[in-house]
C-alpha cells in the first residue's frame, strides 16, 4: 500500500478526516441526481477502502438518497455545516467510501479515471482530454489498472461474505 496520506474536511472546519494510500478509482459523475445533490454540474468521488479513512474530529450525519444507478447510497455530511464529505454505496456498503475530491486539502492530488453519465451532463461542460467517458456507467474491469481492480474485487468478495 502507498504511504501517501491526505487530509480533508468540511467547509466550516468542524469535521476533518484522513485517508491513506491511493484511490482505487476516481469517478466524475454527471447524472442528474448528483447534479441535484451537489447543486453543481457533477461530483468527483475518489474511492478508497473504508478502513483507510479515519474521522479525525467532528460528527457525521448520514442521509440516504438515490444514485444514478437507481440504487440507494448514503451521503455522509458534516453535522455542523452539512458539507458532503463521502458516500458509501449499496454494492460495497461501508467497505468503500467515495470521498468528495473537493473536500481534500489538496483536491488536485486526484484526477478522474472515468467520466460517467455524460448523457445528462450540462451541454456547456467540456470533458477532460485523455479520460474515458461513458453515456451511463461502464465495465470497471475494462478500465481499472490490474492492482486497483484486485483491490476492488477483494472488497466485492468481502461484501459477498457478509461484511460491510
Amino acid at each position: 500500500m502507498s504511504k501517501r496520506v491526505r487530509e480533508g474536511g468540511c467547509g466550516c472546519g468542524a469535521t476533518r478526516y484522513r485517508v491513506s494510500g491511493e484511490p482505487m478509482m476516481v469517478h466524475n459523475c454527471h447524472c442528474r441526481l448528483c447534479q441535484q445533490q451537489t447543486g453543481s454540474t457533477s461530483v468527483v468521488n475518489a474511492f478508497f477502502e473504508g478502513d483507510r479513512v479515519d474521522l479525525l474530529c467532528g460528527e457525521i450525519t448520514e442521509h440516504e438518497v438515490k444514485g444514478g444507478s437507481g440504487n440507494s447510497h448514503v451521503i455522509c455530511r458534516c453535522g455542523q455545516c452539512g458539507t458532503a464529505l463521502w458516500s458509501w454505496y449499496a454494492r460495497l456498503g461501508r467497505l468503500s467510501y467515495g470521498l468528495r475530491a473537493g473536500t481534500l486539502d489538496d483536491p488536485d492530488s486526484v484526477t478522474p479515471d472515468v467520466v460517467i453519465f455524460t448523457e445528462s451532463k450540462m451541454p456547456w461542460v467540456a470533458l477532460p482530454e485523455g479520460v474515458p467517458y461513458f453515456a451511463q456507467y461502464y465495465d470497471f474491469r475494462e478500465v481499472l489498472p490490474a492492482d486497483n481492480l484486485a483491490r476492488l474485487m477483494a472488497l466485492v468478495e468481502r461484501r459477498k461474505a457478509g461484511e460491510g
